[in-house]
């Protein structure tokens, strides 16, 4: 039998199967600017774990979202990159930016109208059109 929540909105619910994972969404923000070694990603996703973080990226490979790379010079690295799919994150990313912003929050109340400036962790395309809209 199939779930209810998958008959409803198989899109939606697809969707949220992958970012429903924790740190999924910050991994793929991530590598919004381009690859990063292992090491580079752990650094900068303070608080996440060595066993999650390798979760998450064999899931992300496996899922088409992320490729792996093993650079042959010594000493040996591997390097994560978005694929085209995990690229298409982006739109994604800046909406959930954007609806944070206006009703995200510790007291789950709405944000003041005024939307503030985009911070520096967002690619530079999502902050210029923050600033321009």
């Amino acid at each position: 039998m199939q779930d209810p929540a998958h008959a409803l909105c198989p899109s939606i619910q697809a969707a949220l199967d992958i970012l429903g994972r924790p740190w999924t969404g910050l991994v793929l923000v991530s590598l919004q600017n381009g690859p990063l070694r292992y090491s580079e990603l752990a650094a900068r996703l303070p608080g996440l774990g060595d066993k999650t973080l390798s979760a998450r990226l064999k899931e992300l490979e496996a899922k088409g979202f992320i490729s792996r790379r093993v650079l042959p010079e010594p000493p040996i690295r591997v390097e994560y990159a978005l694929t085209p799919k995990g690229t298409a994150f982006r739109a994604v990313m800046e909406a959930i930016h954007d609806w944070g912003q206006q009703f995200g929050g510790e007291s789950g109340r709405a944000a003041p109208a005024e939307p503030k400036a985009a911070p520096a962790s967002l690619p530079k395309r999502a902050r210029s059109q923050r600033k321009a809209g």
